[in-house]
């Protein structure tokens, strides 16, 4: 709590219209953040009886093995996603760090050391991106975390994060990488520039004639024809494979650095077909009327294991 009261006590202390000048462009967000769903949502009030909501925190949802769906509507309001995202990583960061010392269980009767895998999936992550997301997928898999995220280009990370140097950082720490169709030459070339030149065979064909020196021969020119075969190097793929590839159809490098083609299968139009759903909506529709958990799964305790034989008869 004291690092808390020196901030406090030092923004005490600045000049007013100094420090009016230093917040000017961040209380316009801080306003959108403390005001209307998104304040309830992100500090609610925790005195009152009547908000049936249940509260828990990423601790309790790793040791549950549920699954949180953050759903930050970026193409509304880019600025209050960006700061709900970048605030939860940082969370998460925290979090990683805890269960990398000390285990998810630490402190709870009966239980020994474990690390759950915790699986992000990262859409448009570019608008997430921060400071706070490097050390995520930096270190991160030491607790357990396991990053997959989707983008557009290259170029989107750069924007966000104005930094070639952190892009070139962020980049490297994915070990797999699968890319569909892109636009960009420098996108493709993240997946190329991996990859080795190997030989292939070229056949030259060679033909010519020659005038005969000797006029008493009866012969007057001789002529060849060869077919020469050798080899040369090139590249096992290029930018221009990526940028035309059909909808559908990937390259993927997986497990070290293999190549994979991928050909996925597309969902043809047919109206007729009982077994595809007419949208999303009717797939979430149908989730939430099928699908129950138990009541109060976010307050839980784990399951304490007891040794056979140490029971009470």
């Amino acid at each position: 709590m004291t690092r808390y009261w020196d901030g406090l006590r030092s923004a005490v202390r600045y000049d007013r219209t100094y420090f009016d000048k230093i917040v000017a462009s961040l209380l316009p967000l801080l306003e959108k953040l403390t005001t209307g769903k998104t304040a309830e949502l992100l500090a609610p009030d925790y005195l009152d009886m009547s908000d049936t909501r249940p509260v828990f925190d990423w601790e309790q949802v790793i040791r549950k093995k549920a699954v949180v769906y953050i759903g930050l509507d970026a193409l509304s309001d880019s600025e209050v996603a960006s700061a709900v995202g970048n605030s939860m990583f940082a969370d998460l960061v925290s979090v990683a760090g805890h269960i990398y010392k000390h285990g998810m269980n630490a402190g709870l009767p009966g239980v020994g050391e474990s690390k759950n895998v915790v699986n992000l999936h990262c859409d448009e992550f570019n608008e997430l991106m921060g400071d706070e997301f490097i050390p995520l997928i930096n270190k991160g898999g030491g607790a357990g975390m396991q990053v997959t995220a989707y983008t557009q280009t290259s170029s989107d990370i750069e924007a966000r994060i104005g930094n070639a140097a952190k892009t070139a950082q962020v980049q490297g720490n994915f070990n797999n990488m699968i890319m569909l169709r892109v636009r960009e030459n420098r996108t493709a070339e993240l997946l190329t520039s991996q990859l080795p030149q190997v030989e292939i065979y070229t056949k030259t064909l060679v033909s010519g004639h020659q005038d005969t020196a000797d006029v008493t021969s009866g012969q007057d020119f001789t002529s060849s024809t060869q077919d020469r075969v050798g080899t040369v190097k090139v590249p096992l793929l290029e930018p221009a494979d990526i940028v035309t590839l059909p909808k559908g159809q990937a390259f993927a490098l997986l497990e070290g650095g293999q190549l994979w083609k991928i050909r996925m299968p597309l969902p043809a139009p047919d109206k007729d077909d009982a077994l595809m759903p007419e949208s999303i909506a009717k797939v979430a529709e149908a989730m939430r009327r099928h699908y129950h958990t138990g009541e109060g799964w976010w307050h839980e305790a784990p399951a304490v294991n007891v040794p056979e034989g140490d029971g009470h008869g």
